[in-house]
């Protein structure tokens, strides 16, 4: 298609150029009136997509004559008339040579120049002095530029292949990364096409067919992009992809979307053209058109390299390739060698060990290799380089094959910002670093438990194969857990560390869930959750494990907040597991009482008095004394009929706590959910008490979109708006309308609703989870409901992962008693359902 679409364009501008022609006779046109239309850029390669710019260069021998510049304005005419997007520039061959001298993008252009229409001979005149006075004799200077602005534009990108939502175009594995290939080979050895580059020894036919492939792959997604999004579109947004599975033939299969196979197969060649990358930066480097690496220069100091291995251009290599095969276990010494050594590995030896897979797996069951493959992991400090080169080449899945099925594996939600595996091996590098102490500082907890000492083999195995499991039907913690218990006894570990990592793969996400979808101011909570973990080892080691895979889901996913809970929760559970059970009950309200009056040292005795009994027993729990002393002081005085609200950033949190004092009546949480989510704000977590004389007490933690606290100079216009709410001045169903819908980029994701009643939880309460598709109007629609219901909303926790939201209410009826009425549980679950579908329909509107 790209072929054809600029031989297209090539008809279309010849005829407009024969067109201006007849416009403008000129019967035989002076030396100096020659005129020639190049095309340059993609268009001058030949490879346009849909809605692509249309790039030319009109090509004159000295001065713009009159004749000239009225046939060249015609030809623009009438191309503009045609709605093709035209860059254009004027420019004799001197000035081509002037330009391309001062600027590399201008000498890139003209690199790819190829003549359209008008005079050949001035075309060719053209091509004849870049090659001799620009090109030649500046090889090294180009591929410099030309990596330069490839690390700068990467820079933009995130310097991340497996994003997601990748820029095909610009991104990392893209097409430009092809195109930087294709500029630099034919700049340095003057080769038009791939078969060239072969026949000059740059590429083998097995990689230009590599080369191919990927080149028609990501074409095809680009073309089929622009197709469906009826405009020049270069991000593979969530929309786009499932359109573009469809438009290629991608189906559903059990356990996997058609829309994450066609992800796996781009991220796939997106890996082929970095390993293209890398082997002809490494023959031109070779030639000495490409600088040493900055590392190694850097490290002019190297630890000696052992047989069969030596350094070349500053990098390990096979030294003698015979005596590398003829032992396999070479192929895994290699990616050991390199971290040993601090040395990047040879582009030749990558492509040796490539060539020679089918050696690796005979290494599965050899002690020696499951020795080297375990130090690899576990005796330099830094496995994530390691483990992601033999992911790239395909030495991580030879040798142990559970791996391959998530290789290249995207997910496809929200959540997650990148594959399977790059998210795996994010995991393990985020554990070196705590290991090393490098985290200290943000992760006290994780680092003073590894400084501790921790079963380190069984650690590490969990952190890489914790996500093994997914990409099938079946739970992917479960499956995952008998995929690691598998490779564990295969890789030699001991039976008890098997069993650790079987456990830690079976439970890792325990944590993570008990801490973002419960109350830990519920004494049962600590209590089930410390008798699930059972020991104090597995909680210090589901501690570390939990964080390295919450901060390698994305750059924006770790935070304060899950910090302060995670922190929290194991604080309370090592508690429990080391014998210290909690202080009883009174006690701890006492203490939280006196903590009040030292605070309000200044107050009347009688007031503080009325302020200490107001309270039930919850209130004093919950809540720190930071807490009670701003709902005292909003509470004094308050009229029946009055409200006081508190903003105030929450550092600890990540959050901005605001807290309410106000007469307490049905359904007065699903109005403030409404108000909060009307302004725009995120709700994460939110508690209300109700005290003794019949005022409510509520706390809403909240982040802005970006999942930070609101900035100082926000808040009053967030107080304004929740203040209207309130007071009745919006209808905050109607005014929620607007606002509540699901935006056209997020509406392929699949969330089915999961509703689930605990009565055992809490000593209390009724747990109702909800889990469904997020949209900004939910938190409103289900607490409104609860309250149709007649039930009585004390807190809740909200969580969200990416489009899923997870709702946790503690509820009671209007007699203070727990749901244990079965047939009521049902009607609030048909209830909820009702709700949820409804409002999935009028956010999708």
């Amino acid at each position: 298609m790209i072929e054809g679409q600029a031989a297209l364009t090539d008809v279309v501008v010849r005829a407009a150029f024969a067109h201006a022609l007849a416009l403008h006779p000129n019967g035989v046109p002076s030396e100096g009136e020659r005129l020639t239309i190049l095309a340059v850029g993609g268009y001058g390669r030949g490879e346009m997509a849909p809605f692509s710019d249309v790039d030319l260069l009109f090509l004159v021998p000295w001065k713009v004559t009159g004749w000239q510049e009225r046939v060249i304005e015609t030809v623009l005419y009438l191309l503009w008339d045609l709605k093709l997007k035209v860059g254009h520039a004027t420019r004799t061959v001197a000035d081509c040579l002037r330009l391309g001298r001062e600027d590399f993008t201008i000498r890139t252009s003209l690199l790819e120049q190829r003549a359209v229409a008008g005079d050949a001979a001035l075309a060719d005149e053209l091509g004849l002095r870049l090659r001799r006075d620009l090109f030649s004799g500046s090889e090294k200077a180009f591929v410099d530029a030309k990596l330069a602005e490839r690390a700068l534009r990467l820079e933009r990108q995130g310097n991340q292949r497996y994003r997601v939502e990748p820029n095909v175009k610009e991104g990392k594995g893209g097409l430009r990364d092809l195109q930087s290939l294709y500029w630099m080979a034919k700049y340095v050895h003057d080769a038009p096409d791939g078969d060239a580059l072969v026949a000059r020894g740059a590429f083998r036919p097995s990689e230009q067919l590599l080369f191919e492939r990927a080149h028609a792959f990501l074409w095809a997604v680009r073309c089929h992009m622009h197709l469906a999004a009826g405009r020049a579109a270069e991000t593979l947004t969530f929309d786009l992809q499932i359109e573009v599975a469809e438009r290629m033939g991608y189906e559903d299969r059990p356990g996997r979307r058609g829309v994450e196979r066609l992800m796996q197969d781009f991220f796939r060649h997106a890996t082929d053209v970095g390993e293209l990358t890398r082997i002809v930066l490494q023959a031109l480097e070779a030639e000495e058109f490409k600088s040493e690496p900055l590392l190694q220069r850097l490290l002019p100091r190297r630890r000696r390299v052992r047989a069969p291995f030596g350094v070349r251009y500053g990098r390990l290599s096979v030294a003698d390739p015979a005596a590398y095969l003829s032992e396999p276990l070479n192929i895994l010494r290699l990616f050991e060698e390199a971290l040993r050594t601090g040395l990047l590995i040879d582009a030749d030896a990558l492509r040796l060990t490539k060539d020679n897979l089918a050696l690796v797996a005979g290494l599965r069951e050899d002690r020696a290799a499951q020795r080297v493959f375990l130090d690899t992991i576990l005796k330099h400090g830094n496995p994530e380089r390691a483990l992601r080169r033999m992911n790239e080449i395909g030495v991580l899945a030879a040798f142990l094959p559970e791996f391959e099925h998530v290789a290249c594996l995207m997910q496809y939600n929200m959540y997650h910002s990148y594959t399977v595996d790059e998210h795996t091996i994010q995991a393990v590098a985020t554990l070196a670093m705590i290991e090393k102490g490098e985290m200290l500082e943000e992760l006290p907890v994780a680092s003073g438990i590894l400084e501790a000492g921790v079963e380190r083999r069984a650690l590490y195995l969990a952190t890489l194969l914790h996500d093994i499991g997914k990409g099938r039907e079946e739970d992917h913690s479960v499956l995952g857990a008998r995929i690691a218990r598998s490779a564990c006894q295969r890789l030699g570990l001991s039976r008890g560390e098997v069993e650790t990592v079987e456990w830690l793969v079976r439970h890792h996400l325990l944590m993570s869930d008990v801490a973002q979808k419960r109350d830990l101011s519920e004494a049962r909570t600590i209590a089930a959750f410390a008798k699930q973990v059972g020991t104090r080892g597995r909680l210090d080691l589901l501690t570390v494990l939990t964080v390295c895979d919450i901060r390698a889901v994305g750059p924006d996913t770790w935070n304060n907040w899950k910090a302060q809970l995670l922190r929290r929760l194991h604080r309370e559970a090592a508690a429990v597991l080391d014998g210290r059970p909690p202080a009883a009950r009174a006690p701890r309200e006492a203490e939280a009482k006196r903590a009040l009056r030292e605070a309000l040292a200044d107050w009347p005795a009688a007031a503080l008095r009325a302020e200490t009994a107001r309270h039930y027993g919850p209130y004093w729990l919950s809540l720190p004394v930071a807490a009670h002393v701003g709902f005292a002081r909003m509470l004094r005085d308050l009229a029946p009929d009055g409200m006081r609200m508190e903003l105030r950033a929450d550092a600890d949190r990540d959050a901005t706590r605001i807290a309410f004092a106000m007469a307490d009546h049905p359904g007065l949480f699903s109005r403030l959910a409404g108000a909060l989510a009307l302004a725009g704000a995120e709700v994460v977590d939110a508690t209300t008490f109700t005290s003794k004389d019949g005022f409510a007490t509520a706390v809403f933690w909240l982040q802005d979109g970006n999942g930070a606290a609101y900035d100082e100079a926000r808040l009053p216009r967030l107080r304004q708006a929740i203040g209207r709410c309130l007071k009745g001045d919006v209808v905050t169903r109607d005014a929620l309308a607007p606002k509540d819908q699901i935006r056209k980029r997020e509406r392929g994701f699949r969330v089915p609703t999961v509703i689930a009643f605990d009565n055992e939880a809490s000593d209390l309460y009724t747990l109702v989870e909800v889990d469904t598709r997020d949209r900004p109007g939910l938190l409103h629609d289900l607490t409104r409901t609860l309250a149709d219901a007649g039930l009585t909303i004390a807190s809740a926790v909200v969580a969200t992962y990416g489009e899923q939201a997870v709702d946790t209410f503690y509820v009671k009826d209007l007699f203070g008693l727990k749901l244990h009425d079965e047939r009521r549980r049902k009607s609030l679950e048909k209830h909820l359902r009702e709700a949820i579908a409804t409002g999935a329909a009028r956010a999708r509107s």
